[in-house]
């Protein structure tokens, strides 16, 4: 067999060994995430939203949960009010230019998070300056903090009311257990916040409701 062929299954063997092990290990955060789920529905039950930000993958983690909870999961339903803070790329630029890219969550949370709102952050060292900062400024405000990140929370840990922490230190596999814990919150709201809502589907496949028409 070929070294390149035998490097390649020793990578594959031992990424696929962490990851089991790692979401094995997280049988032990149910609690911690059926805390985090209730809290987000009472927000949306009480006309809140879910806020989510975060740096790089964590950014996009961020967008990828916060598209599946506005637009769909498994079935058609109502949208949930949420918002990724990491999309609208002129207020980042404006907000970094102005006042220093450690303020571009802060910002936006300061001007769009209202009591009882859920802001998540995400981090996988748990030290990012700015989602520190942007879960501050939600405690200020009176919204329920999260924090999703690795071993040992990091900074964020102090200023987060739950903590989902991933016991590992290794990036790749902290992602794959925020993406996974992400999942599972999407599916607890879908199911309890639109009982008798849409058609119950496989992801992406579904009856879609029509457009609404143009009046003539």
């Amino acid at each position: 067999m070929p070294e390149t062929t035998t490097d390649r299954a020793s990578i594959f063997q031992a990424a696929l060994a962490e990851h089991i092990q790692i979401i094995q290990a997280l049988k032990d955060q149910q609690r911690t995430l059926d805390q985090i789920a209730s809290e987000m529905v009472l927000s949306i039950r009480m006309g809140g939203k879910i806020l989510w930000c975060g740096n790089g993958g964590s950014a996009a983690d961020a967008q990828h949960l916060n598209g599946q909870l506005v637009v769909r999961f498994r079935k058609d339903r109502a949208g949930i009010p949420s918002i990724a803070l990491s999309t609208d790329t002129s207020i980042l630029t404006a907000a970094s230019n102005n006042y220093g890219y450690e303020h571009i969550f802060q910002r936006q949370v300061e001007t769009l998070a209202r009591k009882g709102d859920v802001v998540v952050a995400i981090s996988t060292s748990g030290n990012s300056r700015n989602v520190f900062l942007a879960l501050e400024a939600a405690r200020k405000i009176g919204a329920v903090t999260v924090a999703f990140t690795g071993k040992g929370g990091g900074k964020i840990a102090t200023a987060a009311d739950f903590l989902f922490e991933v016991p590992s230190a290794d990036t790749p596999r902290i992602q794959e257990a925020h993406i996974l814990a992400g999942h599972v919150l999407c599916e607890i709201l879908e199911k309890e916040l639109t009982v008798g809502q849409g058609t119950a589907a496989q992801n992406g496949v579904g009856i879609r409701s029509p457009l609404p028409t143009r009046p003539q």
